[in-house]
């Protein structure tokens, strides 16, 4: 198995930003033009605004951004630009998103999550209080509450990604997850840096991932759980 795009997401029409992914051809490749393409486009005669709903006024936007049309951003969201929003979405309460960040029509970022230079495919959702920093997520793909998807290695040094027995260097010190089309993972989750998990796959709640993972898998860890005689106590208050 490769870094192929085309293995992860096999829906480039609902990528919010047209001819984005042109000449792109492996997963590290969608990072790396968000950095690059994003103050150019916001520069352009148009595109920089919020033509979306804000629903108070504590929402607090800096720096370049793009806000489409019906989206909604709730109370307490920061944006820090340059940022791509598509139309269509929700932005809950206490969200942060912050710089290199694309998000696709109709996706969702729930209460106090956290996305860091995350790109989201359209239909893409990340529940609340997740952290989503240096990953793709394709479209229709979910990401439970509390999840975590860790983005650098304790040394610092650059992530790795171990494919048909060869260690491959994804090329920076950041990255975090590859989610694939209608993928998702589960409620307390942590994916490790550099993982890549294909389309249809489900990560069952509080399981740990690393590596790549293939496509239609259902992953969880196998625990035991031990019930011994507590008796009665009362609580008091």
């Amino acid at each position: 198995m490769s870094l192929d795009i085309r293995y992860y997401f096999e829906h480039p029409e609902r990528f919010p930003i047209r001819g984005f992914l042109d000449g792109l051809s492996r997963t590290p490749d969608i990072l790396d033009k968000a950095k690059t393409c994003l103050p150019g486009l916001l520069a352009l005669p148009g595109v920089a605004g919020n033509f979306g709903e804000t629903t108070s006024g504590d929402v607090r936007l800096y720096g370049d951004y793009h806000i489409g049309a019906r989206t909604v951003i709730y109370n307490g969201v920061t944006v820090i630009g340059p940022v791509y929003i598509g139309e269509g979405c929700e932005i809950m309460p206490g969200a942060l998103i912050r710089p290199y960040s694309i998000i696709g029509d109709g996706c969702a970022v729930g209460h106090g999550s956290e996305l860091k230079r995350a790109v989201l495919y359209g239909g893409a959702k990340v529940a609340s209080l997740a952290f989503v920093g240096d990953s793709v997520l394709g479209a229709s793909a979910r990401v439970g509450s509390g999840a975590v998807t860790a983005n650098r290695k304790f040394d610092q040094a650059n992530i790795t990604l171990r494919l048909d027995g060869a260690l491959r260097d994804l090329g920076d010190d950041y990255f975090g997850l590859v989610l694939g089309d209608s993928a998702r993972i589960g409620a307390n989750c942590v994916t490790q840096p550099g993982a890549h998990i294909g389309p249809y796959t489900w990560v069952l709640p509080t399981t740990s991932v690393r590596g790549f993972i293939p496509r239609e898998k259902r992953v969880y860890a196998k625990t035991e759980l031990t019930l011994e005689d507590g008796g009665m106590v009362e609580l008091q208050s």
